[in-house]
């Protein structure tokens, strides 16, 4: 089964290269192009089509490069199975009854749907499946799709909606950590444009501990920053009212897994740690966290899948120990996946640049990494949005 997070990936790069048209048809249709290239072996779909609504019925736009040539017909889409996918977002017709759906003249063939709309238009995009499809695998990507390009539709209604989002997430996330006693902190966020996923938080509520979230929200734009602002938003709420973490963090899964104003897709790493460095974690598909004691190094590994995957996904909350002098190094994957040429930082880079660097101060860590991370890229520019949080115990009697 195609990886929630490595499909989300090719869909990012597939939205990615395709340039912005000032007419939604023609975004669309190079949209439908392109699933027949990206996607075409892994979900085994074939035959593309694209309608648009005509008052009441929905006309052949165009079709694909993967329909066979001469096989465009120019009937309108069935009315009742319009109405199915419509209704549903996507939908996958089976059986005998919808084999009128296909082009294929020698076999029945199940053919599966998924519609998008602006304010006022909708589209349908038609798809023929191929021996050894899953139904699991096609909803699961329609669905990403169709949510990005309902917001790409939308966004391109509205005036000056990304610099609102960009003042969103400034406004959520904090300008620099608070002051913890007994821990030096240091934090950064360098997006790869105007608005980036990536995020992180702390909350201090009592003298006894404090908590530390480090998040990807998928995607960049305001799909992204709508997402941050549910994440951030709920833990300070689950926070606030004392909730068990794991319970939290289900909850929130339940709202991702719903929203359709936002992105679907989060890896979260959220933390609590007390005056005696105990640290209780849920890590929800985010790449794990290093702890550094010495020369040792341990990874905080997921507990979790990624938040918005699955609607009732179960968390399990783990326990580690920040010793003093330790080092707790919080990161994205825009930090170990920065490439020069064809290599990436990695995680061995990092944890080893950590180790080296562990008997500085927390902010003096955070600059030594920024720079060895920029300086590895190539072009310097970030191509994703890097998040690095340090947070040093002191030592006794410090």
């Amino acid at each position: 089964m195609i990886h929630p997070k490595d499909m989300y990936r090719n869909l990012a790069a597939l939205l990615g290269e395709i340039d912005s048209a000032s007419d939604d048809a023609d975004y669309l249709l190079s949209v439908l192009a392109r699933i027949g290239t990206s996607f075409t072996r892994d979900l085994h779909i074939a035959n593309g089509r694209l309608y648009g609504q005509l008052e009441q019925h929905f006309m052949p736009v165009a079709r694909s490069a993967m329909e066979p040539a001469g096989s465009a017909e120019k009937r309108p889409f069935d009315a009742e199975a319009a109405s199915l996918v419509v209704q549903h977002g996507t939908y996958v017709y089976s059986g005998p009854a919808w084999s009128r759906l296909s082009l294929n003249s020698v076999r029945q063939t199940t053919v599966a749907a998924f519609a998008v709309k602006d304010e006022i238009r909708l589209w349908i995009f038609v798809f023929e499946l191929d021996e050894g499809w899953i139904r699991e695998e096609i909803e699961f990507c329609f669905n990403a799709i169709r949510s990005q390009l309902n917001f790409r539709l939308r966004i391109n209604a509205m005036n000056g909606a990304v610099e609102q989002a960009a003042l969103i997430q400034l406004s959520l996330l904090p300008s620099t950590p608070p002051f913890i006693a007994g821990y030096q902190t240091a934090a950064r966020c360098q997006p790869a444009g105007l608005i980036g996923g990536d995020f992180f938080d702390f909350s201090v509520l009592d003298d006894e501990f404090f908590t530390v979230a480090v998040g990807d929200a998928m995607g960049h734009g305001l799909p992204a920053a709508l997402l941050v602002r549910d994440v951030v938003t709920g833990l300070r709420m689950g926070v606030e009212k004392e909730m068990k973490m794991a319970e939290a963090m289900q909850k929130l899964n339940r709202v991702i897994h719903r929203s359709t104003l936002s992105s679907n897709f989060a890896s979260l790493f959220f933390a609590e740690i007390d005056n005696w460095g105990n640290i209780r974690y849920v890590n929800a598909g985010h790449p794990p966290p290093i702890l550094i004691h010495g020369s040792q190094a341990r990874h905080l590994l997921s507990t979790g899948t990624i938040l918005g995957a699955l609607s009732e996904a179960q968390f399990r909350r783990a326990s580690a120990t920040l010793e003093p002098d330790g080092v707790l190094l919080l990161y994205s994957d825009g930090v170990i996946e920065r490439r020069r040429d064809t290599e990436e930082f990695g995680l061995l880079r990092l944890e080893e640049l950590a180790i080296r660097h562990r008997e500085e101060n927390a902010m003096a860590i955070l600059n030594r990494m920024f720079q060895a991370i920029t300086e590895w890229g190539n072009p310097p520019a970030f191509q994703d949005d890097v998040t690095l949080v340090v947070i040093k115990k002191s030592p006794y009697g410090a």
